[in-house]
């Protein structure tokens, strides 16, 4: 039923991009990256897909702010996790953990973030908070190897610890480990031991 003659309803919204980026973020939670849908996560806010293409040209647009916010959310759970580390091993293991915790817990996020739409956005939001998110994993590195986080090894470091973590969360998700009987910690903590006897 149309609410004809009554105000819009973005107005009872004090930020209606940001309520529509909290309701993308839901939509993920609930379904495939490929039924996602703008027009569905305006109706879900209560609003006009008109209201929503204000703040968002289309699909992707939006989808780039979500991954931008789910960059920042990571990002937060990288420093979190990182405080309090006691040395240079409980810095790994606990943000390696946060990494494949946030992959468990935000399976389509988690994709979307890390897939081939971050380079092919246009959004310098998406690509601060991407770059961000990557400079704790960098400095985290560049500790761990005892290097300036400017220098080669500091930056190779961090690929390395990247590839791991993201490779085993990827694993994790796709099921491949499953039967091996390890829980997540045990072989994070193991692998993490067994990158730590080996070069940086």
């Amino acid at each position: 039923m149309d609410n004809v003659g009554t105000p819009p309803r973005t107005y009872h919204h004090g930020n209606l991009r940001a309520a529509l980026i909290e309701a993308g973020l839901a939509a993920l939670e609930q379904s495939d990256l490929a039924d996602f849908s703008l027009r569905a996560v305006a109706r879900e806010v209560g609003v006009s897909a008109n209201a929503a293409y204000r703040h968002f040209a289309n699909k992707d647009d939006l989808l780039g702010a979500v991954a931008a916010e789910g960059f920042r959310r990571f990002a937060a759970q990288q420093a979190a996790a990182a405080q309090g580390a006691a040395n240079t091993l409980n810095l790994q293991s606990a943000t390696a953990k946060a990494y494949v915790t946030f992959a468990q817990a935000h399976p389509a996020l988690f994709r979307l973030m890390f897939s081939r739409f971050l380079y092919a956005s246009s959004s310098e939001d998406l690509k601060t908070a991407a770059s961000t998110a990557f400079q704790l994993l960098l400095q985290a590195s560049a500790q761990q190897a005892g290097v300036p986080p400017d220098s080669e090894q500091a930056l190779m470091t961090a690929i390395a610890n990247w590839s791991m973590v993201h490779g085993l969360s990827h694993l994790l998700l796709d099921g491949q480990l499953s039967g091996f009987g390890f829980s997540m910690d045990k072989m994070i903590e193991g692998i993490v031991c067994l990158r730590g006897q080996g070069p940086a």
